[in-house]
């Protein structure tokens, strides 16, 4: 099974084809390769709603459903991954050099 042409957009960094899915554990978009795939470790199908949802397949559920079908995230197979996000330190931002830059004054 395929994506409808109408959910399949592409790649700011590659451009290749990718669908926009709801993650089933945290209602979080991910982005999968459109193009199924048989090594793929997740599991995408259309809901009611029209909407993709994307789960991950697991040892205790490692086929997908007969409405589902198997996808690569595709943060795994972009040649042009996005860089790496960092924390944020509890809302504050460090500087560049993490090093005061003036003294303390009392």
């Amino acid at each position: 099974m395929k994506p409808a042409s109408q959910h399949i957009t592409a790649c700011r960094r590659c451009h290749a084809p990718i669908c926009w899915a709801l993650t089933t554990a945290n209602g979080k978009r991910q982005p999968v390769d459109a193009q199924p795939s048989e090594e793929g470790n997740l599991a995408v199908t259309q809901g009611a709603d029209g909407l993709l949802y994307v789960r991950s397949l697991t040892k205790a559920h490692p086929e997908p459903r007969p409405s589902e079908w198997r996808a690569m995230p595709h943060h795994a197979t972009c040649p042009s991954p996005p860089p790496p996000r960092r924390s944020s330190g509890g809302g504050r931002r460090a500087t560049s050099g993490a090093v005061r830059p003036v003294p303390w004054q009392r």
